[in-house]
């Protein structure tokens, strides 16, 4: 039997190194072997955008416009926004509402800080549609607050949406 052909099989060797899991990525299936062939939405339209981001740009554009008509008194200001408010599950817990912004007054050394609390603005909002004016809404309120005068005063389309 030394001159015929031989077969052998090994079953459950330990000399072999044990296969590795694979990622998601090479698990799923890709019919064809294509793949992915470039992004979905280009980085420069709007829909690329993640919610965070979306809202950080309202919140930007709406400090932008109040620049334009205000100037200096706003000049040293920072708009920033936060996810949640600070000691929210107190106010939940006392049945208060949560706020949709506050204001920080400047200090020696800080400028004034107006926040704008991302998750409550948009679960206070009813549509989509609505969210942007609703940010512009509380960015006016939040800057009414650090000039010392009526929101109307602020921007004189406020409240009219």
């Amino acid at each position: 039997m030394e001159n015929g052909p031989s077969l052998s099989i090994r079953v459950g060797d330990s000399a072999e190194p044990a296969a590795t899991p694979r990622s998601f990525g090479e698990r799923r299936r890709n019919r064809h072997g294509r793949g992915l062939r470039g992004p979905l939405l280009p980085a420069h339209l709007p829909g690329n955008l993640s919610r965070a981001e979306r809202f950080e740009s309202w919140v930007s554009d709406s400090a932008e416009r109040l620049h334009y008509f205000w100037g200096d008194p706003i000049e040293a200001a920072q708009f920033v926004v936060a996810d949640i408010p600070p000691n929210l599950e107190v106010l939940v817990a006392r049945g208060d509402p949560a706020p949709l912004g506050s204001f920080t007054p400047a200090g020696p050394g800080r400028p004034a800080v107006v926040t704008v609390y991302r998750r409550p603005v948009e679960i206070a909002a009813h549509s989509r549609e609505e969210l942007p004016e609703l940010v512009h809404e509380v960015v006016v309120e939040q800057t009414a607050h650090l000039l010392g005068v009526s929101p109307e005063a602020v921007d004189p389309g406020y409240g009219r949406s």
